[in-house]
């Protein structure tokens, strides 16, 4: 039984939203951060680079005590305004290549969370959810949701858009031409309608923001054990969420580029890989995989297809036949030696919209040795790992929408 609430957001004035919303902060390359902020005093970004203001790096607890001044400064200069009444937000983005996803922003709960009501399929690093636990718990506000996926749900859907039929509160474009639209849901009846309907969900799980949702559980946890009145209302014991149906949900693949041949020819690399693969050169025709447990492969200025032999691999879980980890379990570690995912560096990956041109060229250049191309998960393989209690390697899907920050804002 999810618990998905409504809550009351600080949000941007409708003149000044689309100058305010930004991309997360770590998606910037530092030129990029300065001219933003140089030319637009509004921009978000003010608020989590606070030292800009002084031409000064400012980290750890520093930062954080002056994020949450930042934040008080475009309340106090009436940037920020929030709601009167605990409302639901219908969100709907438009990216330039046309797709729709269209869903509701809610606080959800951390109860839900900890007794796997909300699902989980990537593991997080430790370090970094104590980390942001530790922000939110000095800032006080988060402003980027998580993005959940529900099954569809054809009383939710129908409220979605009869909601869309009326005045957006909110609709503007970014410079990446996607186009963001809000409508606020303050009445009860449909409020308790959407409530409900969620209520009888026996599960729902995280597209994006594992560690976003481990560290908003970690300060509820935090929050709850120092609280003699704890009572479960209050606002420490939820965290917001973007909700879409599963319909909805786009799942790129990461695609990967290795340095280096782990000390092997490229004949030797060959015959090793022909232990579990089929393989087939292309020449210099690019070849993209169509069906699982197909990939391609460029390698020294060709293309290859690579065609698993099912008899000589078990498929014991579901994650064994998610193609992220049968690469990882068949070629990476035992031939290339890769043990660590997400940090050994001899290992790039590149988000599947990108076509395999692109690891053409990253081999050609001789930065990288070989790259490997898959097809996308889907939301069904998500969904088998994540009630198997198993969680997919790092950079197994890239996920869409990718959501603005402060366009809502809960707050703790």
């Amino acid at each position: 039984m999810a618990k998905i609430i409504p809550f009351k957001a600080v949000k941007p004035t409708r003149a000044i939203v689309g100058l305010v919303a930004a991309r997360p902060y770590q998606s910037y390359t530092v030129d990029e951060r300065e001219s933003r902020m140089d030319y637009n005093p509004f921009s978000f970004l003010h608020i989590v680079n606070p030292g800009y203001k002084y031409a000064q790096e400012v980290t750890g607890k520093e930062r954080y005590k002056l994020v949450k001044n930042r934040y008080e400064e475009f309340k106090e200069d009436g940037v920020f305004i929030q709601d009167e009444k605990p409302s639901y937000y219908v969100y709907k983005i438009v990216n330039r290549h046309g797709q729709e996803f269209n869903g509701i922003i809610a606080a959800t709960c951390a109860e839900d969370y900890e007794n796997d009501i909300i699902k989980k399929h990537e593991d997080t690093i430790a370090k970094r959810e104590q980390t942001f636990k530790t922000y939110l718990k000095t800032v006080g506000f988060n402003a980027e949701p998580v993005l959940l996926t529900y099954p569809d749900n054809d009383v939710i859907s129908a409220i979605i858009k009869g909601t869309q039929k009326g005045h957006a509160i909110f609709e503007f474009t970014m410079t990446y031409r996607d186009t963001h639209y809000l409508w606020k849901i303050d009445n009860e009846d449909t409020i308790a309608i959407i409530k409900s309907e969620f209520e009888q969900m026996n599960t729902i799980y995280i597209a994006d923001g594992h560690h976003r949702s481990a560290s908003s559980f970690l300060l509820y946890k935090d929050e709850k054990n120092k609280n003699p009145n704890h009572n479960g209302t209050e606002s420490y014991n939820f965290f917001m969420s973007y909700l879409i149906p599963e319909s909805d949900l786009v799942i790129h693949e990461f695609n990967r580029l290795i340095r280096d041949l782990n000390g092997l020819t490229k004949e030797e690399f060959l015959i090793k890989l022909d232990e579990y693969y089929r393989i087939e050169n292309r020449g210099q025709i690019p070849y993209s995989p169509s069906k699982s447990h197909h990939f391609s492969m460029y390698l020294d200025g060709e293309f290859y297809s690579l065609y698993l032999r099912k008899a000589n691999y078990k498929f014991n879980s579901a994650l064994d036949r998610l193609d992220a980890q049968l690469l990882y379990k068949t070629i990476l570690q035992p031939i290339l030696g890769i043990n660590d995912l997400r940090n050994d560096n001899r290992i790039a990956y590149v988000n599947g919209r990108h076509e395999m041109i692109t690891i053409k060229t990253s081999v050609d250049s001789s930065e990288f040795k070989v790259g490997f191309g898959m097809v996308p998960s889907n939301v069904e393989q998500m969904k088998k790992i994540a009630d198997e209690g198993l969680k997919m390697p790092p950079k197994s899907t890239y996920i869409l929408p990718k959501l603005r920050s402060a366009i809502t804002i809960y707050e703790y």
